[in-house]
């Protein structure tokens, strides 16, 4: 007998499960700790929970994680230098500090539209590659010509050997600020995921596992283990698209809302006949638009793990995640004591100086830190230490700033009061030390005159409607945030209503869902295996593959002179396209093909057309059986939509192919 394992490394917890492939059933799960920054130690802890005979039989691994969704929430990637070829309208609002626009680029037809100037690039990456850890490269029109990218990478790695990533290795759409965005996302992501992906390919050669290893992408299909390693972006959102995906196969609904607490993150989405909705305009994740393809999804920086912080008489939810203070006490000992004599001054009171905030140093080494950066450095190691602490260490008041500088830069990782340990304190989750938990509610509490049950009862409706506004949010697109909340405040004698169920993962779930029922009138379900939901869906997903190819047909020479098209240029009225189209038929033609793998010209349509479908085809079958996937288990559905102007008589002035394979991963659960 044959078994399949899921896993999924989350913010909060690290969740193994076994499901027997004939039947789809789940016969043992796990749970352990995630630990941070290195999520291995937690895998290995779930893993060695199972029972290890079952192990020889594994002959599918699935992996799906909120590492990189995470990682750009928290804003703690690493550093990248972010080239934009061609005459970029530069945004008030940049991802990054180390950014060089240079003149280049293509246009509409992928004809070069100005000379690329690469000595300009080669001073940029002199001046910076002792400050970034990669590259990202986005030029006009690439998805038509990538020529420009591609010579920018070559020098990039010639000059520093460091990781290059271009805008058109990722995303065929248009639009080249949203593709730089999703070029650089991608590239700061590149050291934590090979770190992660290496350490589970390790993992499983030293137990003897010899498996189909697969990761779970975020429009809920799987990839290879060796693709997810190049392109990472497409991994985030792979823990929420576990989640919908796991839900409907644990609940058995082909339509539903799914809202997945985990540790640092709300999210929400839905599936909708037995397929995710995805986002017709890509990921937007941490306030980036980017060009990758998702499930559309409505995500908060609301956790088990959120930071529970006061300013004034204000209780704030995150959006940092910190570890919980019950859980501290159980890692550190004396923790409890120290907690409980802290003391801050109530002048000082922002996010990183609170009377339950501590620090503590991760397994991360620096690599180059400020004078200011490593003062602080130097005083806090392995046992937490208070702002309290720093502040008779240093004898001067320490800098919040840097304190967030280190934590963003993975260095230091913070302690404070959390969700979870609200829900200690109320004895809805008793996991770790409730003692400790009490001890926080006490303190903040305390200046807000509530006792620690009416602190963290509190904490716990604040909770519930944050995760209410997502749902909200999500099902009726375009609404504001403060009207939702006007409603889910009781205001003006109404309730939302929602018709599909809606299925609720992750952890102590279920102790918002009275909380929840008071807010919004919904079926709320949450399943068997819930707390595993997302180890479950990475296990279900299937193999899809999407290609689109143009065909696109130009006149030469024009009857006048060409204006230069720009990515960000708007098109010309429909009648003057139709009346210069019309004009040109008489004139010479070519047929220009756009793949994501090359340009080619044609003097033929028919010889255009045929060297697309097979070219299509062969694209989406490649990638499917380097997942993994035999031919057998691949099927190809192909859509055409042609342009033609009224009145056109001859071959369609445009022809979009789009080509979308779907298969069952081998030894999957669902075979």
């Amino acid at each position: 007998m044959h078994f399949s394992l899921g896993i999924d490394a989350g913010g909060t917890y690290t969740d193994a499960v076994i499901v027997r492939d004939s039947d789809g059933a789940v016969v043992e799960s796990s749970k352990a700790l995630t630990t941070y920054p290195d999520p291995l130690p937690g895998m290995k802890n779930a893993i060695d929970k199972l029972d290890p005979g079952y192990l020889g039989d594994i002959k599918l691994v699935s992996v799906s994680t909120t590492l990189s969704t995470n990682t750009i929430l928290e804003s703690t990637g690493f550093p990248v230098g972010l080239i934009m070829v061609g005459d970029y309208v530069i945004p008030e609002k940049l991802p990054t500090d180390y950014w060089i626009a240079v003149s280049g680029g293509h246009n509409s037809d992928g004809e070069e539209l100005k000379a690329l100037n690469l000595d300009a690039v080669e001073e940029f990456a002199l001046k910076v590659q002792s400050k970034v850890s990669a590259f990202a490269v986005s030029s006009y029109f690439s998805n038509r010509n990538p020529e420009h990218e591609l010579e920018v990478k070559k020098a990039l790695k010639e000059l520093t050997g460091l990781p290059v990533v271009c805008g058109h290795e990722l995303s065929q759409d248009l639009g080249a600020y949203e593709r730089a965005v999703t070029a650089f996302l991608n590239a700061q992501l590149i050291p934590i995921t090979h770190k992660f992906i290496q350490a589970i390919i390790e993992e499983f050669e030293s137990r003897g596992i010899n498996a189909n290893m697969l990761m779970l992408k975020c429009d809920g299909s799987v990839v290879g283990i060796e693709e997810a390693l190049e392109k990472p972006i497409e991994t985030i959102f792979s823990g929420p698209a576990a989640s919908l995906v796991g839900a409907s196969h644990l609940t058995r609904l082909d339509t539903c809302a799914v809202i997945d607490v985990g540790g640092t993150s709300t999210d929400v989405a839905m599936m909708q006949n037995g397929l995710p909705e995805l986002s017709s305009s890509g990921a937007v994740v941490g306030g980036w638009q980017t060009r990758v393809k998702a499930i559309r999804m409505e995500t908060s920086a609301t956790g088990g793990d959120s930071h529970i912080w006061l300013k004034g008489d204000r209780i704030n939810v995150g959006p940092r995640r910190v570890i919980p203070l019950c859980r501290a006490s159980a890692i550190y000992p004396g923790f409890r004591e120290k907690l409980k004599h802290n003391r801050v001054a109530k002048g000082y009171l922002c996010e990183n100086i609170q009377v339950t905030k501590f620090f503590v140093r991760t397994g991360f080494r620096p690599i180059e830190l400020k004078a200011g950066e490593r003062e602080i450095y130097r005083n806090i190691g392995k046992d937490p230490v208070s702002f309290g602490d720093l502040l008779i260490a240093l004898k001067k008041r320490p800098s919040p700033s840097i304190l967030d500088s280190l934590i963003q830069k993975r260095l230091i990782q913070a302690i404070g009061f959390t969700p979870t340990d609200a829900l200690h304190v109320l004895s809805e989750y008793t996991e770790w030390d409730v003692e400790a938990a009490r001890i926080g509610a006490y303190l903040l509490g305390r200046p807000l005159k509530l006792d620690p049950e009416d602190f963290s009862a509190e904490v716990k409706r604040r909770v519930a409607r944050n995760i209410a506004e997502d749902l909200i949010a999500y099902m009726i697109e375009g609404m504001p945030r403060e009207e939702i909340d006007r409603v889910l405040k009781g205001k003006n004698f109404t309730r939302f209503r929602v018709e599909i169920p809606v299925v609720l993962l992750g952890g102590p779930v279920g102790a918002y869902v009275e909380d929840m029922r008071k807010l919004i009138s919904a079926e709320f379900i949450v399943p068997e295996h819930a707390d595993a939901g997302n180890a479950v869906g990475a296990l279900v997903g299937k193999g899809i593959k999407r290609v689109e190819i143009l065909i696109k047909t130009r006149f030469i020479p024009k009857s006048r002179e060409e204006t230069p098209e720009g990515e960000e240029h708007c098109a010309a009225p429909e009648s003057e396209v139709i009346e210069d189209t019309l004009q040109q038929q008489e004139k010479k033609t070519e047929f220009i093909v756009f793949s994501p793998s090359e340009r080619k010209k044609f003097e033929v349509y028919s010889e255009a057309l045929e060297y697309a479908e097979k070219l299509g085809k062969q694209l989406v079958m490649d990638y499917m059986i380097n997942a993994g996937l035999g031919k057998e288990d691949i099927r190809i559905d192909v859509s055409r939509k042609h342009l033609s102007p009224s009145g056109w008589t001859d071959v369609p002035l445009e022809t979009k192919l789009v080509y979308v394979g779907i298969g069952i991963p081998k030894n999957s659960v669902i075979a």
